[in-house]
């Protein structure tokens, strides 16, 4: 119950009772922590250009791949692009990344720190930019795995949303 006080002519005051003040207060102190945690925790992270071999990383940007180019090593982890899948040699994975998703992230951290095997290039695509490629290939999750065949074809797919970790990936699709 909210009673309207006069303390002096024309100055007017609310008075509430005590619980409906405590349970004022609280609902204040838990939105202002609550977007304070918020901008504090910030975790979005910008999406990278690093080109990494499965036992060195790399933060410097990838310069574009001329087609004249030799082919991408094999055992290495790319940022992908249609040139640089049609010249890379041996296996061929695409994982579909999204710098939002934790497990991606995950993911990610775990091939950059994993032994790729020799004959495998692992290409990292944007999730959320590449919708004409996730349609291509049936992609409807974030950390997605496709293996492709010699004509760039899905050979296989498996979704490393559960356990996104190298060895399981390699696993579900070599």
């Amino acid at each position: 119950m909210t009673i309207l006080l006069q303390s002096k002519p024309g100055c007017y005051y609310v008075s509430m009772p005590k619980a409906l003040r405590i349970i004022a207060v609280a609902i204040v102190c838990v939105l202002v922590v609550g977007f304070g945690y918020l901008l504090l925790n910030d975790n979005s992270e910008e999406p990278t250009n690093a080109v990494s071999t499965s036992t060195q990383q790399s933060t410097t940007p990838t310069p574009p791949q001329p087609e004249n180019e030799p082919p991408i090593a094999s055992g290495t982890y790319v940022d992908y692009s249609a040139d640089a899948v049609a010249n890379a040699k041996g296996k061929r994975l695409l994982f579909f990344h999204a710098p939002w998703c934790p497990q991606c992230r995950q993911l990610d951290a775990s091939i950059k720190s994993g032994t790729i095997p020799s004959d495998v290039t692992i290409f990292k695509v944007d999730y959320d930019s590449n919708q004409k490629l996730r349609q291509q290939y049936g992609v409807t999750i974030q950390t997605t795995v496709v293996a492709l065949d010699d004509n760039g074809n899905e050979a296989k797919k498996y979704v490393a949303y559960e356990q996104p970790n190298l060895s399981t990936v390699l696993k579900n699709v070599l």
